[in-house]
């Protein structure tokens, strides 16, 4: 597994290409849906509408956790280095 995210690492370039590639062919597919059925205006009228639906929640959903996470529930980066100093004083 570490010699797989080595690869990626390597080939960060690639990496993102291949992922906007993959968004682009997914909000392009969208379009081939038959709205004809849809269940609200929104859908109807609104093209790629689930894809930008889906990509605003995951992004609330990262900015909450964000926001959750510095509001002080996440340790500080240095937590652990300074219980050790703690404990060597002691």
């Amino acid at each position: 597994m570490i010699a797989i995210i080595k690869y990626l690492q390597a080939r960060l370039k690639t990496v993102v290409v291949v992922c906007y590639a993959l968004l682009a062919v997914t909000a392009a597919s969208s379009l081939l849906v038959d709205t004809h059925h849809a269940h609200s205006w929104v859908e109807q009228h609104v093209p790629c509408f689930w894809s930008l639906f889906g990509f605003a929640a995951a992004a609330t959903i990262i900015g909450v956790a964000r926001w959750f996470g510095r509001s002080g529930i996440q340790a500080p980066t240095d937590f652990y280095t300074r219980s050790q100093s703690s404990e060597e004083e002691a």
